[in-house]
């Protein structure tokens, strides 16, 4: 089954016109005073990318009625904190690749990333302190969030004890947080009402956590063609995700014990174990059904707005992201 394109799944003509003046801004917030520096700020933007960030920001401004710059600069604005954050990740991961690309790091060096990360964090900052004290203040917390999900992330490394109340702290600082900021700040600088903006910053947590327990999800039943690295990643890497955890603290536990308890790294023959014993215990299952009760709330949070047509986006954005993980199984 081959998922729909986002732009089916978002038929408002106006999101993606100002999307693509978000692709314009993005390459003239990238260019720096030295050729060089701007090649490497621009590396991670020319991988691609679905601009996810930046969709739900200008989704969000539908809400309001303000058909100015704003919006867009908003979506500028969180898309440069995610593409920093991501330089940064690299780094601490030692990963090669990136969206099919050599990642910064790989391709020149990991002191290369880290300044063009921080030049991108501080381009964000520039980009949002026209919309405000309030966007400013924004984009500094959420930034400060990301990054104690990571380093709760590097504290749980290769730890089998711990449970989906850490798991939750982790998803929610270094995904769902700027899933939240998106949203918000774009119904913010769209102009939408108080009441609307806290109802479309609940709706985007509990969709930030979708977005984070399905990709875990997917990097346990997809194959490498879908995921463009090799399945099981996460365990090989020490980061076990819900599924694993629950697996843990069920009769499987014992088995995985002995196959992740030695520390790194882990081989492919103890990875595939591992993945069948989640799998085949119903732990992915039940963990898309935990993700089905946060679509529900999600949407909850948003079912109170005028617009009908923008319920029905959000809807669609949600199950979208559910429907990326059943694809990947019909494969």
């Amino acid at each position: 089954m081959d998922l729909p394109p986002l732009r089916e799944l978002v038929a408002i003509p106006r999101v993606w016109v100002r999307l693509g003046r978000v692709e314009t801004r993005l390459i003239e917030a990238t260019e720096a005073t030295t050729a060089f520096l701007t090649e490497i700020a621009r590396h991670g933007l020319q991988a691609g990318g679905k601009r996810y960030r930046p969709l739900l920001a200008q989704v969000a401004a539908e809400l309001g009625d303000n058909d100015g710059p704003e919006p867009v600069e908003a979506g500028v604005a969180v898309e440069l904190v995610h593409l920093g954050s991501l330089y940064h990740d690299d780094v601490i991961d030692e990963a090669a690749t990136r969206r099919g690309a050599a990642s910064v790091n790989a391709n020149w060096t990991n002191t290369i990333a880290i300044l063009a990360g921080d030049f991108l964090l501080a381009r964000a900052s520039e980009v949002a302190a026209p919309l405000g004290e309030e966007a400013v203040a924004l984009i500094a917390r959420t930034y400060a969030t990301l990054c104690e999900g990571q380093t709760l992330e590097l504290q749980l490394t290769d730890d089998l004890d711990h449970g989906a109340d850490e798991y939750y702290q982790v998803i929610g600082g270094k995904t769902a947080s700027l899933i939240r900021t998106s949203a918000r700040l774009g119904a913010m600088t769209g102009g939408a009402d108080p009441q609307t903006v806290d109802a479309v910053s609940e709706w985007a947590w509990e969709a930030g956590l979708v977005f984070q327990l399905t990709d875990d999800v997917l990097d346990l039943v997809a194959d490498e063609s879908f995921l463009g690295k090799p399945a099981g990643s996460d365990i090989g890497e020490g980061t076990f995700t819900l599924p694993v955890l629950y697996a843990l603290a069920g009769p499987e536990g014992d088995e995985i014990r002995s196959l992740l308890g030695n520390g790194r790294p882990h081989g492919r023959t103890a990875i595939d174990r591992v993945i069948d014993l989640v799998t085949g215990g119903g732990y992915v299952d039940r963990v898309l059904d935990e993700t089905m009760e946060r679509v529900r709330i999600a949407e909850k949070a948003v079912s109170g707005l005028p617009s009908e047509r923008l319920c029905d986006v959000f809807a669609n954005l949600d199950r979208y992201l559910l429907a990326r993980v059943d694809s990947a199984r019909r494969r």
